[in-house]
């Protein structure tokens, strides 16, 4: 008895040491990388600031209630920081574009406690990124990887200055790749690396690594609802960082592709009603007039597969992958047309760092009868004309418990196609009702407060 319980505590003494000895040392990568790893300060100009100089252009008698109101409050500066990384010799440096927007002064401090003025070179919003210059020579720089190798469950580590905490050193995995998180005004062109490792406030612009110290990405965002961090932090890939950095170091500026097009998943009703095997791609949900995709001869209701030899699982794959594509480039996209395979050539255009995507609304549809449990009326001209289309029918009812109401469609919407047939007049929607296959599904295409997208509407069947 005791030789077996002996036997057991050497097993899982044994046992510990090789899981110590898998797991990785950090400190040759700290050692290699840290010096190349820096603290961002800025000086931001304070709003009371712009107050003042607002102030100063009211006529004298405002100035004086002002004055005896006791005036505006003393300006003062507001200071921020952040991490960034020496990626040359000569002292190009890459932060958050979040950190040194709209700073009146940016100071670059090294880890031996070495400080340089900054000058701000290029920024791009789209993906949070700036690029900085200071001068000076020799500098230790960090090498960009090719973050198509970096996998879900690899080891990762962050350096930067949370909280002020100069250089602090924290490690995780990755949890996800290709994460889409639209910003605020819906751009989408960063596909995300979500980590578990501890990011804070003062970590944004900071490198993380892989472990053959390569930088993979730069820590741009949390979420938290503590103001620090539970775990789920975001990188932006090491793809969309050199491209934008070398657009800036030559040109200053960042220009991306641009296909002209409004996209939407596909769902698993939509799948079956265009005769894809699976749900998959990115559904055109709306083409701009005069645009990309309307000169390469793309339409509402492809459902691009691929491009450019990249599969489309998802519609947020395809800015990812569309974005990082010089404008003017010609690519191949494959589409699924009305369920069969066919090849479209597009030449790529070009959006701005400063332009808003939008696709104008050049959509071919007409429009009280019911189809598919749609009670369907003709759509006010005036209300079609305000959304830019040349017809419609709007759905005035829902009937309970019928396909349309299983599928989502609402009181209000304006239906512009219903399965491969445009929609421009309710004669159009009779037309519709005579091919209806039972059992089948057929997709929807809507105008929902002024935005497009598709429904997949199963057609019942007797036993239904």
């Amino acid at each position: 008895m005791m030789g077996r319980a002996l036997l057991y505590l050497v097993s899982i003494a044994f046992a510990a040491r090789v899981t110590a000895a898998g797991l990785p040392d950090f400190t040759d990568i700290v050692e290699s990388s840290a010096p190349a790893v820096v603290k961002i300060l800025v000086e931001y100009e304070s709003e009371n600031l712009r107050s003042q100089e607002q102030m100063e252009e009211l006529p004298e008698y405002l100035r004086r209630f002002f004055d005896f109101r006791g005036g505006p409050p003393v300006p003062r500066d507001r200071a921020g920081m952040g991490s960034g990384f020496i990626i040359s010799e000569d002292g190009y440096v890459v932060t958050n574009n979040h950190v040194v927007e709209n700073a009146r002064q940016i100071l670059v401090r090294l880890p031996d406690r070495q400080e340089y003025d900054a000058t701000l070179v290029g920024t791009d919003p789209r993906s949070d990124l700036a690029v900085l210059k200071i001068q000076a020579q020799d500098l230790p720089a960090l090498p960009l990887a090719d973050d198509e190798q970096v996998k879900v469950g690899q080891w990762v580590l962050a350096i930067g200055s949370p909280f002020s905490l100069d250089f602090s050193v924290t490690a995780g995995i990755v949890s996800a790749v290709g994460r889409s998180l639209p910003t605020e005004t819906g751009d989408n062109y960063v596909p995300f690396i979500q980590t578990d490792v501890a990011i804070n406030p003062g970590n944004s612009g900071g490198p993380l690594f892989n472990l053959e110290g390569e930088v993979i990405g730069v820590n741009s965002q949390i979420f938290t609802r503590s103001g620090g961090s539970i775990g789920l932090s975001f990188a932006i890939p090491a793809s969309v960082v050199r491209n934008v950095v070398t657009q800036i170091q030559e040109t200053g500026v960042v220009e991306r592709g641009w296909l002209g097009v409004s996209i939407q998943d596909v769902d698993r009703n939509l799948a079956d009603s265009f005769g894809l095997d699976r749900p998959r791609g990115a559904l055109i949900a709306q083409v701009g007039g005069d645009s990309p995709a309307e000169r390469a001869g793309l339409l509402s209701g492809d459902v691009i597969i691929q491009f450019d030899d990249e599969d489309i699982e998802t519609s947020a794959d395809l800015p990812h992958v569309v974005g990082l594509i010089a404008p003017g480039t010609r690519c191949e996209a494959v589409v699924i047309r009305e369920g069969s395979e066919i090849a479209v050539e597009v030449e790529v255009g070009g959006l701005g760092a400063n332009q808003v995507a939008r696709v104008g609304r050049g959509v071919v549809s007409d429009g009280s009868s019911t189809v598919l449990g749609m009670r369907i009326a003709p759509a006010d001209p005036k209300a079609l004309s305000e959304l830019g289309l040349a017809g419609g029918v709007q759905v005035v009812g829902i009937e309970s418990q019928s396909p349309a109401a299983e599928a989502g469609v609402r009181e209000g919407d304006i239906l512009t196609r219903l399965g491969s047939r445009p929609i421009g007049r309710m004669r159009d929607v009779e037309d519709v009702q005579n091919e209806l296959i039972p059992g089948t599904s057929l997709p929807a295409r809507l105008i929902r407060a002024g935005s497009p997208l598709f429904i997949g509407i199963r057609v019942p069947t007797a036993d239904d």
